[in-house]
């Protein structure tokens, strides 16, 4: 008869219990009892044969059997000191030595019996000593896992404040709570950038319905009106889709790099200083400059982003007649690209903030206000993506002074051969003109 699907199910009372840590801990502790024990004992049961062995010799003589002495050991248990030993005195020693073997004998098998029942029942008590002491060392952890349990993302606020010595899991609690001052930093940003963005996409789709909803209630509507509104629904819809180009860009610098190529720092910032900018021409903002050659790896079209944001954000938050200085170097092993304006005071503690998204100058959230708050996160979000420093600085007299420094690493060599001998060549750095021919 073929066995069922049943009666090839383990049983419910052989199921092994689960390997917990306290398990383990308890089987190490025990084994290395158990280990230590066999060791003593065989050596203790060595020292006892070897030093039990002196058996007992006679010296016979015709004067007959003198007292046993106790000396070293021998192969010979008995010896003549002449050859006229009685045969009766031989027989007599013969049978004192058998019955001192065979007791040293027995001795050797109750000693070694005896040590293994003292071996085990040891066993079976460094064993529930081991699971006690165990349970007694995983007690903080337990603690910790039950707190750690109770805190979800509704309440990351708590904090497992784990009190003790200072030892392993006095620090291990120490670093949770860290995480979750972290993943509670994290996660109100996430909730603000959420609110933020839903806020700055639905202004424009509330004002592009409400100018259209009043054209077309309008009976007395003419061309020239109508076409009024299309052009201002056009240009909410061009605000929205920068909003969303620039949101695009912010989520694609906070997922980390994709490419790493020689990246031509100097020439990117010489292309978007060329690039003219309505905000300088309005305000009459003098732009001066100081390219000097400096390269990095990276992702070039962040990197462009991360110049343009920059010199956009100095040239267009400026004074009547300002200025603005942009300066590009390789200093101390890195890619430096340093942005400097002039313009409104501001205050040292507003700097952190300012490079959070959706975060103005003014601290407005209205779509009246020009920008919508992305350039510096976009620019915090793109340096850390290269693994770059951002350092920005208040100036006494007004605006800021922000310097960017990239690794300034060196691109991979090729090694191309020139005759019998091997040449190292360089690829070029990728500029703005060759990541343009390479989109396309």
């Amino acid at each position: 008869m073929a066995p069922t699907v049943a009666s090839l199910a383990p049983l419910s009372w052989v199921r092994l219990p689960r390997r917990t840590a306290r398990l383990k801990l308890t089987m190490f502790y025990g084994g290395l009892f158990l280990v230590s024990g066999v060791v003593l004992l065989t050596i203790t049961n060595i020292l006892v044969r070897t030093t039990t062995g002196n058996f007992f010799y006679f010296q016979i003589s015709e004067k007959g059997l003198p007292p046993a002495k106790n000396g070293p050991p021998a192969r010979t248990i008995f010896s003549y000191r002449d050859h006229h030993v009685p045969p009766h005195l031989v027989a007599q020693a013969s049978k004192a030595v058998a019955l001192a073997q065979r007791t040293h004998r027995s001795d050797l098998h109750q000693l070694l019996v005896q040590s293994g029942i003292a071996l085990a029942v040891l066993t079976v008590m460094s064993v529930a000593l081991g699971w006690l002491v165990a349970g007694r060392v995983l007690r903080p952890l337990r603690s910790i896992t039950a707190r750690a349990q109770r805190i979800s993302a509704n309440n990351l606020h708590e904090r497992l404040a784990l009190e003790g010595p200072d030892d392993e899991f006095k620090e291990l609690g120490d670093t949770l709570d860290g995480l979750l001052s972290r993943l509670e930093g994290s996660f109100e940003a996430q909730r603000r950038f959420v609110a933020n963005a839903s806020h700055e996409l639905r202004t424009p789709l509330t004002l592009e319905r409400t100018l259209l909803q009043l054209a077309l209630s309008d009976p007395g509507a003419t061309a020239a009106s109508l076409r009024s509104t299309c052009e201002e629904v056009l240009l909410y819809g061009e605000a929205q889709e920068r909003l969303i180009e620039a949101l695009l860009t912010l989520a694609t610098s906070e997922q980390g790099l994709e490419t790493q190529r020689p990246v031509d720092l100097a020439a990117i910032t010489d292309l978007v200083i060329q690039t003219p900018h309505p905000g300088a021409e309005r305000l009459g903002v003098r732009l001066e400059s100081d390219i000097k050659p400096a390269t990095t790896t990276g992702d070039p079209r962040l990197v462009e982003r991360l110049v343009t944001n920059l010199v956009h954000n100095a040239l267009g938050h400026n004074r009547p007649g300002g200025w603005a200085r942009v300066t590009t170097s390789t200093r101390g092993g890195m890619a430096v690209l340093s942005v400097a304006n002039s313009g409104a005071v501001v205050p040292p503690g507003d700097i952190e903030r300012l490079f959070q998204p959706f975060q103005r100058r003014d601290g407005s959230r209205s779509g009246q206000s020009e920008g919508h708050g992305l350039g510096l996160a976009i620019v915090k979000a793109v340096a850390t993506a290269h693994g770059a420093t951002v350092t920005a600085t208040a100036r006494p007299e007004g605006g800021l002074a922000i310097e960017v420094g990239f690794r300034a690493a060196r691109p991979p060599s090729v090694l191309a051969r020139d005759g019998d001998r091997e040449v190292e060549e360089l690829p070029p750095p990728v500029t703005p003109e060759m990541s343009a021919v390479a989109s396309r």
